[in-house]
């Protein structure tokens, strides 16, 4: 069986990588999107977009973001959801690691936006590994039979709640606003292997060799209290790019930024960046999405060998 090799793999699924998408499926690139969840970046979370070119009316993020996957798949786009855990990308092809397989392509566009965090929380950076862990889906078996947490509040949090509930005797999500940030498709219900706290934040992970308690606080009345679990998957947002899956293969500024030229090259040949991660001056949709299309252009041009980039994507060079 021949092994397949993809022209572009992109990586992250926001208004960056699905315009890149669009551009090099549309080019008859052989293209594939990994998106570690189709609604957990900063445009899925926001609420009303009503200044993004050629919209008469406003939308929700997730709405707008619905619209550009359609249409990347509609050029022949290929979409998984999927967490990529690591990369080769100094040898060609260069490889791609998520949890279920490896992926192979020609040039790879890193566009995973700027809402990773660092540790925060009082033992969670001293317990990662020993009970703290950030992807459910690697770790929940890890977890059969036992009491776990999950910090967050958006769709993501949920989901990851659901799947650690076909392992965990007891999951509590652990939500610090009183509201899920969810869509009414998918807000959850408590039952007898789920429940839900609003309004509460974690002070502390604590425990001995291994996780075994949480302080908790709750936001409407200060008050303190303790909550038995053997492990806690964190799911909270901040602003730093999230490059931690690239082991600093690419050349990052001292604030983490993917470091990249005016066409959203980067160090290594063949490899792009766009979008937050890259620490745009300006968080705009419109501007993550020209950002996603002139990566999409260097890679084109990267792979067909041109001395000048194509600008007409109706024919073939």
């Amino acid at each position: 069986m021949e092994e397949e090799i993809y022209d572009v793999v992109v990586i992250g699924g926001g208004p960056a990588g699905l315009t890149a998408a669009q551009y090099t499926a549309r080019a008859d690139l052989k293209t594939i999107v990994l998106d570690k969840s189709p609604f957990a970046g900063a445009l899925g979370l926001a609420d009303k977009i009503e200044n993004y070119p050629g919209l008469l009316e406003p939308v929700s993020g997730k709405e707008l973001l619905d619209i550009f996957r359609k249409q990347a798949l509609k050029f022949g786009a290929e979409y998984h959801e999927t967490q990529v855990i690591g990369v080769r990308l100094k040898e060609d092809p260069k490889e791609v690691y998520t949890n279920d397989r490896t992926y192979k392509a020609r040039a790879i566009i890193i566009a995973t936006g700027a809402m990773g965090r660092k540790p925060t929380i009082k033992g969670e950076k001293e317990f990662l590994g020993r009970g703290v862990s950030y992807c459910a889906i690697c770790d929940a078996a890890f977890f059969r039979d036992k009491r776990v947490a999950v910090l967050g509040d958006t769709e993501e949090a949920v989901k990851e709640a659901e799947l650690l509930k076909r392992f965990a005797s007891l999951v509590f999500l652990i939500s610090p606003s009183k509201e899920l940030k969810v869509s009414e498709e998918h807000r959850p219900h408590e039952d007898e292997k789920l429940k839900i706290m609003r309004g509460v934040v974690v002070k502390a992970i604590e425990g001995d060799e291994v996780v075994e308690r949480l302080v908790l606080e709750d936001l409407s009345n200060g008050e303190p209290s303790t909550l038995q679990v053997n492990g806690v998957f964190v799911y909270l947002h901040g602003s730093r790019p999230v490059v931690d899956f690239l082991n600093y293969e690419v050349d990052l500024s001292d604030e983490e930024c993917i470091i990249t030229n005016n066409m959203m090259e980067t160090n290594i040949p063949g490899v792009f960046a766009a979008g937050d991660v890259t620490c745009v001056e300006v968080r705009q949709v419109v501007v993550a999405a020209a950002k996603g299309c002139i990566a999409a252009l260097s890679a084109d041009r990267y792979i067909h060998g041109r001395k000048r980039r194509r600008y007409d994507w109706k024919t073939k060079a």
